[in-house]
């Protein structure tokens, strides 16, 4: 079983909410070790009658910092701490609901990348008809290149083979037609190469297609990647609160009988059902949660890094961007 370290300070409801999500995964198979302030960590423990390994760390990284200068002026921080643990060996995943900048610069520069050529990108799952899409990058890279396009293609469609289970996955590049030229000059020059690389690309794809199922891996620059996630969130609530409203207004009988179904919905657009994004390009396993997760997040982000690194993502990450 592959031992996870949590960030049990990182978020915004830390550590109440971690400490609470790690044991409801412990509680469930997933190895956890909580990595932080032991005097907050140890009472929420005591707290819910649990017992779980504790690395102290006595340092935060806060949202405001300078995630690069914290690397070096905090080495205490827990997302740190964390991350060390990872590179020497005594954990084989990372998990944290910290500062994203904090969590990318600790995983590139303290864990490694599988290949130096190629940024970390984030990999977010969307709750998508038919199977979930993986759309990245979602925010690490504003600036790319061509080049980096193709390599979060080929890192995307090994994470739909071991995250998905998805086989020969379905590449498409997001611009703005699907027309062959559409786009900037980055998209009609990635498209090329796109067209050259050894996977399974579909061609471009736009917004709306991913609720129409046309691929399994959706790729873009992490400006445009990171506004699309959070398009897609606001939508998702929209939707949700239109849903409530119509059905508020239906006889009792009738609101308990669509009531379930309507959770069912609630529950495929959720966030917290997914847990958080992997980190693909990185030497070890890495999920990023939401910075508001609660503890079911918390949780199935645990269960998500733990079921990554049993199917050994990163190795497997590395094998396919070294001989492509």
């Amino acid at each position: 079983m592959a031992r996870i370290a949590l960030d049990a300070m990182g978020g915004d409801n830390a550590p109440v909410e971690t400490v609470a999500g790690a044991v409801d995964a412990a509680t469930r198979g997933v190895d956890v070790v909580l990595v932080g302030r032991g005097e907050v960590i140890e009472p929420e423990l005591a707290r819910q009658d649990a017992d779980l390994p504790v690395v102290d760390a006595p340092d935060v990284i806060g949202m405001g910092d300078d995630p690069a200068r914290a690397l070096r002026d905090k080495p205490g921080a827990s997302i740190n701490v964390a991350a060390r643990l990872v590179r020497e060996g005594e954990a084989e995943g990372l998990v944290s609901a910290g500062s994203t900048g904090a969590a990318l610069a600790a995983s590139a520069i303290l864990i490694g990348r599988v290949d130096r050529t190629a940024p970390p990108s984030i990999a977010s799952i969307f709750p998508t008809p038919g199977s979930p899409t993986l759309v990245l990058d979602s925010g690490a890279n504003p600036d790319v290149s061509a080049e980096n396009l193709v390599q979060f293609a080929i890192m995307g469609a090994v994470g739909a083979e071991v995250l998905l289970g998805v086989a020969n996955p379905r590449v498409g590049l997001l611009t703005n037609g699907e027309e062959k030229g559409k786009g900037r000059s980055l998209e009609r020059e990635a498209y090329e190469l796109l067209e050259n690389a050894p996977l399974r690309f579909v061609g471009n794809v736009e917004g709306r297609d991913v609720a129409a199922d046309k691929a399994d891996v959706i790729v873009t620059d992490g400006f445009t990647g990171n506004v699309f996630l959070k398009t897609m969130e606001g939508a998702a609530q929209v939707i949700m609160r239109y849903a409530l409203e119509a059905i508020s207004h239906l006889e009792p009988s009738v609101q308990e009988s669509v009531l379930p179904a309507l959770s069912e919905v609630r529950r495929k657009l959720d966030y917290e059902t997914y847990g958080g994004a992997h980190l693909l390009g990185v030497k070890a396993v890495v999920v990023i949660a939401h910075g508001a997760s609660s503890r079911v997040a918390i949780s199935n982000a645990l269960g998500m890094a733990s079921d990554a690194a049993a199917q050994d993502l990163p190795g497997r990450m590395a094998a396919r961007l070294t001989s492509s």
